[in-house]
């Protein structure tokens, strides 16, 4: 087991008590998997369960469990999904319509981990998808490409219960995913595959209240006939109601471990200083939407393995950037004003 690194935060701002996102170990495939919906081959059987899913805000446990598991090889991104629900219903049927209006299952894939050019999939229990790149986070002021599909995608359902029958109790859904590489790479500026290493990576699954009338599952309204608002439940918590903060998205190591034995790895340095710098990043854009001066706003002191590290605010004639010197690697880790993440060796351009 490889032990993740010790680091002591500055206690200047609650924001800073906020957990590193979750990590997960996703080993090659030992044999060739059947996409149906099941876990029977034996690389899903011996693939790690993640943690249950958490409250997207971090604070409450949610009422049915959700967990995740992923494996890879030569031709595909491979994901499992299993989601308990005493009622399992949809109604979408068309691709790329919002599936969320639906119980669905979501995931996020951003490769080079810079916030922006990055993927979202969705899928319902009737095995209806939706697919889209984000240029940026919609706070960056994104381009949605909602006819981007994913060409040579494999997804399944098998639902423990009965689908749409609202007259017993189901167990749960299941859902299994593959996504050939030559789609999920074109973000990372990259054709090769990620091997030992990381990917930032979350999954959301949206779950609403229900009701029925006339014997067919509708969402929940209250007295005055207001959608009551959808439950949102995710991996590695973002602590807002927003899943596109790629900055709180896991880190997914892709072993190539034939033992499938490694069971943790680090998240290196300059990620983990990169993690504080986007919570100044934020908090920074905050304020400056609140009428502050840059000048004026005091940025955070990280201290990292027992070194101190002070970011410092940038003007240029073109917009503003936050930056910081590693001590470990002596880049220039820098966020500009749009979040963009960037990472320099000292005298770049």
């Amino acid at each position: 087991m490889i032990c993740a690194l010790a680091f002591l935060i500055s206690p200047m701002a609650p924001l800073w008590a906020q957990q590193l996102p979750k990590k997960y170990i996703a080993h090659a495939a030992i044999d060739s998997l059947i996409i149906d919906g099941l876990d029977s081959e034996d690389t899903w059987q011996k693939a790690t369960w993640s943690e249950p899913f958490i409250d997207i805000e971090g604070k409450v446990k949610p009422k049915h469990r959700t967990q995740m598991k992923m494996a890879w090889d030569e031709d595909f991104l491979y994901f499992f999904a299993r989601l308990e629900e005493p009622h399992i219903w949809g109604n979408l049927r068309q691709r790329d319509t919002v599936i969320f209006q639906n119980n669905d299952f979501e995931i996020f894939i951003d490769p080079d981990g810079d916030t922006h050019n990055y993927y979202e999939f969705e899928m319902n229990a009737l095995n209806t998808v939706w697919d889209l790149f984000l240029t940026r986070p919609y706070r960056n002021g994104t381009i949605v490409l909602d006819h981007w599909n994913i060409n040579g995608l494999l997804s399944a359902v098998h639902i423990d219960g009965t689908l749409n029958d609202p007259s017993d109790v189901d167990r749960h859904w299941s859902v299994e995913i593959a996504i050939p590489w030559d789609a999920v790479t074109e973000a990372s500026g990259s054709k090769y595959l990620p091997r030992d290493t990381f990917w930032r990576i979350n999954f959301s699954r949206v779950n609403w209240q229900h009701e029925i009338i006339e014997g067919n599952y509708r969402r929940k309204k209250d007295e005055s006939g207001k959608r009551l608002p959808e439950y949102n439940w995710v991996w590695s918590p973002q602590y807002k109601i927003n899943m596109h903060m790629p900055e709180y998205w896991g880190y997914v190591y892709f072993s190539t471990d034939p033992a499938m034995e490694l069971d943790n790895f680090t998240i290196p340095a300059d990620d983990q200083i990169k993690w504080y710098l986007y919570q100044d990043y934020n908090r920074v854009r905050a304020q400056l939407a609140d009428g502050k001066s840059l000048r004026d706003i005091q940025l955070q002191e990280i201290s990292l393995m027992k070194q101190r590290i002070t970011p410092s605010t940038q003007e240029t004639a073109v917009g503003w950037y936050l930056q910081v010197e590693s001590p470990f690697s002596n880049r220039l880790l820098i966020i500009d004003q749009n979040g963009l993440f960037r990472s320099m060796a000292a005298g770049e351009n």
